[in-house]
Order: C-alpha cells, then sequence, then structure tokens
C-alpha cells in the first residue's frame, strides 16, 4: 500500500466513539496527583481493556492447569486456550499456518531468536546483515552480538533530516552477502512508518531474508505476512493491549523447520537420552518450559478487542489525532519536532530548548500527564539527531483531541517555569 493508498483508506473511516470506548479500560478512570489521567505512553505499554483483563482472570479462575501434558479436563481447558489463541495470532496476521506461529516473552527475544538459530547457523564472517539508523536497540544489539560470534558486517541505512528511512542508499548496501535485512515497521523513537513492501522486494532480489520488528506497527495498522512476504515477523503483546512478558514470533514454516531450538527444556522435545534428543515439531521445538498460559490467553482476548473495533478504524483515528496534536504544538515556542516523516503514526517527539526532557516529564506528571521521556532504547537516534533525548507522546485508540489541550496547557506551563 502506498501512502496516498493508507490515507485514502484512513480518511474513508467513520469515527470512533472514543468515549465509550474509554470505559472499557478501567485504569483511565483514576486520578493522578489529583488531576484526571491523561496517558500519552501506549507507545512503551498501551493499557488493558476490561476484556483482556476479564479473560486473564478467567484463566486462573476457572481454566488453570499446565498445558500438552496432561491427561485430565482442565489441562485440556487450558491447551485448547492456549492454542486457540495461537490460531487467533495466526488469523491476525494472516499467516498460512498456526505452527509458524511462536510464543516468546516479547519483541525483544523474537528478535534473538533469530539471530540466535537462524543467524549463527546461516551466518558466517563476511557475511553481511543490514539494519536501519532508526532501530530500537533490541534490533541492534542482538545483531552486534551475533557480530561478536561469527564476524559477519553489520550494515546500517541512513535516515534523513525528518527521519525517514532512505531507500536508495538501502538499495546500495545490498550485495550478494547479504543474508538477512532487520528493520522496524514503525519507528518507536520518531513515528515513521517504513517502505517496507519496497525493502522485503529488494532483500528478496538479492536472495536475503528479511524480519520485520512489528512491535510499534501491530496496534495501529492491519498486518499481512503472506500479503508483505516477510520471513519472519516479531510483535509483543502488551503494546497490543494485552499482557506483558509475551510476545510472537511469525517466521515461513520451511525457515523454521530448518532451525535449530533456541533453549532446550520440556515440551520441546519428542524423546531424550542421555546419548540423544530427538526435538519437536514447529511451534514446540521453540517454546521450551511451560509457558506463558494467561498471558496467550490475554493476548487472544486482546487481539479480539482490537478486530471487533477494525483497525481501519483504530489507524484513522490515531491519526485524526496526531494530525491535530502536530498543528496544536505549534504554539509552543521553540518546541522541535524529532520525526517529521510523510509517512507516519501516532507518536510525536520533540524537545524544548534549555529544558531537559525529564523536567518536561516531572512537570507533565503534576498535570496528570504520562509522557515517555528520555532515548527511548534508541540512542542513534538520538545521535543522529544530535539529542540527548526527547519527550514523547505516544497515541493510542483511548485519547482524545481534549487529552492533546490538556498537553498543550501543561507544555505552557512547563514554558512558563522555565521562562
Amino acid at each position: 500500500m502506498t501512502g496516498a493508498q493508507r490515507t485514502d483508506r484512513l480518511h474513508n473511516q467513520p469515527p470512533l466513539d472514543v468515549n465509550r470506548i474509554r470505559q472499557d479500560f478501567p485504569i483511565l478512570s483514576r486520578l493522578v496527583h489529583g488531576k484526571k489521567l491523561v496517558f500519552l505512553d501506549s507507545g512503551a505499554s498501551a493499557q488493558k481493556p476490561r476484556a483482556v483483563i476479564d479473560a486473564i482472570k478467567n484463566c486462573y479462575e476457572n481454566e488453570y492447569a499446565n498445558i500438552h501434558r496432561g491427561v485430565y479436563y482442565l489441562s485440556q481447558v487450558a491447551t485448547e486456550a492456549f492454542e486457540e489463541a495461537r490460531r487467533k495470532v495466526q488469523r491476525f496476521l494472516n499467516a498460512a499456518e498456526s505452527r509458524e506461529i511462536i510464543f516468546v516473552r516479547g519483541g525483544t527475544e523474537a528478535i534473538n531468536l533469530v539471530a540466535q538459530t537462524y543467524g549463527r547457523k546461516n551466518i558466517k564472517a563476511g557475511d553481511e546483515v543490514i539494519i536501519s539508523a532508526m532501530e530500537h536497540h533490541a534490533n541492534i544489539v542482538p545483531w552486534q552480538m551475533l557480530r561478536e560470534q561469527t564476524g559477519l558486517v553489520l550494515k546500517v541505512v541512513p535516515i534523513n533530516d525528518d527521519g525517514e528511512f532512505l531507500l536508495q542508499e538501502y538499495e546500495k548496501l545490498l550485495s550478494p552477502r547479504t543474508k538477512l535485512v532487520a528493520v522496524t515497521h514503525v519507528s518507536n523513537a520518531l513515528g515513521t512508518i517504513t517502505p517496507v513492501r519496497e525493502i522485503i522486494r529488494l532483500a528478496h532480489a538479492k536472495g536475503a531474508l528479511v524480519l520485520l520488528d512489528g512491535c510499534q506497527a501491530v496496534p495501529h495498522t492491519p498486518i499481512d505476512v503472506q500479503e508483505l512476504d516477510c520471513d519472519f515477523y516479531a510483535f509483543s503483546a502488551h503494546k497490543l493491549y494485552g499482557p506483558s512478558g509475551i510476545g510472537v514470533l511469525y517466521g515461513k514454516a520451511q525457515i523454521l523447520e530448518a532451525m535449530p531450538p533456541y533453549q532446550g527444556g520440556g515440551d520441546m522435545i519428542v524423546s531424550v537420552t542421555f546419548e540423544h534428543t530427538e526435538y519437536n515439531g514447529i511451534p514446540h521445538k521453540f517454546e521450551a518450559g511451560t509457558p506463558h498460559i494467561s498471558g496467550a490467553v490475554g493476548l487472544g482476548a486482546a487481539i479480539d478487542y482490537v478486530t471487533a473495533i477494525g483497525l481501519d478504524r483504530i489507524a484513522a483515528h490515531e491519526d485524526r489525532v496526531l494530525h491535530y496534536a502536530t498543528e496544536r504544538v505549534k504554539e509552543i515556542k521553540g518546541l522541535r519536532l524529532i520525526g517529521t516523516a510523510k509517512e507516519k503514526a501516532g507518536i510525536l517527539s520533540f524537545t524544548l530548548p534549555n529544558v531537559h526532557p525529564h523536567d518536561i516529564g516531572t512537570i507533565l506528571d503534576k498535570q496528570g500527564i504520562a509522557v515517555r521521556v528520555g532515548h527511548h532504547c534508541a540512542q542513534p537516534v538520538m545521535d543522529r539527531f544530535d539529542v540527548p533525548a526527547t519527550a514523547r507522546a505516544s497515541l493510542a485508540v483511548y485519547n482524545t483531541n481534549e487529552e492533546i489541550d490538556a498537553l498543550i496547557a501543561g507544555l505552557h506551563k512547563v514554558r512558563e517555569i522555565f521562562g
């Protein structure tokens, strides 16, 4: 989908009843420092709707047991709930088979799994891995660790002053030695939506595989891994209104089947002797030990929740609020937006002259406004824009223009205090 097609698609979506949606999130009714909570840090972790909370509660109250190995009733009920969650993820991503869905602790573990299984087996000294200059640390450090183990060459695609992925520079970096391209779908620090279809097409033309870090994409836009033709897709549940401690690695079945296990233990085996172990098939080969059972159930409930609303409608709502916020912040004297890409999701990163982002965050907090401050686990991005840190307001389905007004009022207060 081109940028123009995305814009048309969003503009054609009917508005959401956000006030009704807000009622689904219990935490949004609480006060912080005596003020109504304005939560603008969903890019770090989104709040949880009652449907997710109730699903996890029901799991522990009525259906909890260990899975896959019990012949008794509760174990079979829990196993079915866990595997139904896997099927929900399959449908959510439009994966070809449910066995292409691996449950992990989060997006970070998903990327590390690929680095330490596919990477250690297939990437040798002198082979190349390409990432971009806007990556989260979770999509930088695993490849640096693999570089220390294998002697690979790590290449970095530059970004322009708007924070946009430079596709022509990327194409120049591709070579016959490129084995893997690992890039973010949506930047957590800038909000930039990368041109993933072209990235994948060009990589495949050189025989390279592609891993997409989708942690910031899945809460905001429909994902179709078959249409994208990516080889791996990683995301975390906690940004998708689900629980923390669980995430997903999607991989094409034939690639996963050829990869060695990541960890050893129970449930990832067929048989074990002291002389030899026969590994289980996918996905279980990569899911050693007792998994996060309630987390999978909660993720399934989160998928049900956003699917019922409609991801296109969520994206359209967030796009409208982002546009409103982008216009309103222009009122703040000296405010500098970091990340002004034409194709952008609901993230506003900014700085104020002579005010440290931590001070911005502290003053806003006293007004009940929660924003993220720091380098956002993306220090190379901060270096690229020559700032130590930014304040970041990140949007979700429950945010409103009125909350943006509260943010602007808070920023005016920051300016009053610091002059």
